[in-house]
């Protein structure tokens, strides 16, 4: 079934499915459009930009009416939105319907933005068919587990081929549901290049310390924090901070930050229209040379080059 773009049946999808949004969600977030579609037994499917208000904190659940449901966030996604104007970076992240956390929702008028897919995890299990126990650490109910994924170029097209204007036509809800699966797709493929840890089970406060880690990295591209610094922050030992930060992020925590330095020094060349020197100097190189050869690493092609294709 599928939900028009007016509040009130969007808060009637919300309790079809026993997602919870809160009081708050209510009185203090506005609601610039949205969509949902329901697949019932298998998925549901949502996307909607809204500015916070007044900043309030609320407990995140999953739906209740999704049997052992597994839930994909992408935020921030729509590439029709300057980076001056969203709340933070894209980001996915995945949880399981067991796992809760409190949020804090920060009044900003610039627009919050999310795709939400969630899916039952017999049913993913039967669409990775051979390849689900690549993934066992999604469906072992023992433990909850979040991770964050990086944003792709093939998961970005997708979910703005998702929320374009132009309306799907004749066989709506059959296009709707095929591009929530083209996206779970290339999120899985993402996934595939993982290793393969031993996932521990985490505790709330475990999690709440290795994105204070996060927000300590994204903070200063240019001059990354000693590794004393971030296990000072993380109140945890070098060991246990990095198996943490890699089972959440899917990377080391250098290659992490390499990631996000080059995409904004990416950024800086294509959207601020800087020379390769100045952005390299930007974001902390002394040596263009050892600039040129990471920024090839991690974006694939060298930044002259990359700046003369923009």
């Amino acid at each position: 079934m599928e939900y028009q773009n007016d509040e009130l049946n969007f808060l009637h999808f919300f309790d079809k499915i026993g997602y919870n949004i809160g009081e708050g969600m209510i009185h203090h977030v506005n609601l610039h459009y949205h969509k949902s579609f329901d697949f019932f037994p298998e998925l549901v499917m949502f996307f909607a930009a809204y500015t916070v208000n007044k900043t309030f904190r609320r407990k995140t659940v999953a739906p209740t009416h999704i049997k052992d449901s597994i839930c994909f966030f992408f935020k921030n996604v729509f590439d029709d939105t300057p980076r001056s104007k969203r709340t933070e970076s894209p980001a996915i992240r995945a949880f399981p319907a067991t796992y809760s956390y409190t949020s804090t929702f920060r009044k900003d008028p610039r627009r919050v933005q999310v795709v939400a897919v969630i899916i039952s995890a017999e049913y993913l299990k039967g669409f990775l068919k051979e390849d689900a126990s690549k993934f066992q650490y999604l469906f072992d109910t023992r433990y909850d587990f979040i991770i964050e994924e990086i944003m792709t170029d093939d998961i970005l097209r997708t979910i703005n081929d998702i929320v374009k204007k132009e309306e799907a036509g004749n066989l709506s809800a059959f296009h709707y549901k095929l591009k929530a699966m083209e996206l779970i797709f290339y999120l899985f493929k993402s996934l595939s290049k993982r290793e393969q840890p031993v996932h521990q089970k985490l505790s709330h406060k475990d999690i709440q310390s290795i994105y204070k880690v996060r927000d300590k990295i994204l903070s200063s591209l240019s001059q990354p924090g000693s590794i004393d610094e971030l296990k000072q922050i993380a109140g945890m030992n070098e060991l246990k901070m990095r198996k943490i930060f890699t089972q959440i992020f899917g990377m080391g925590i250098y290659d992490y930050y390499q990631h996000f330095r080059m995409q904004e020094a990416a950024r800086l060349l294509r959207e601020e229209k800087l020379s390769v020197s100045e952005v390299g100097y930007q974001v902390g190189f002394e040596n263009l040379s050892h600039f040129s050869r990471t920024f090839e690493k991690y974006i694939g092609k060298k930044p002259k080059k990359y700046s003369l294709e923009q």
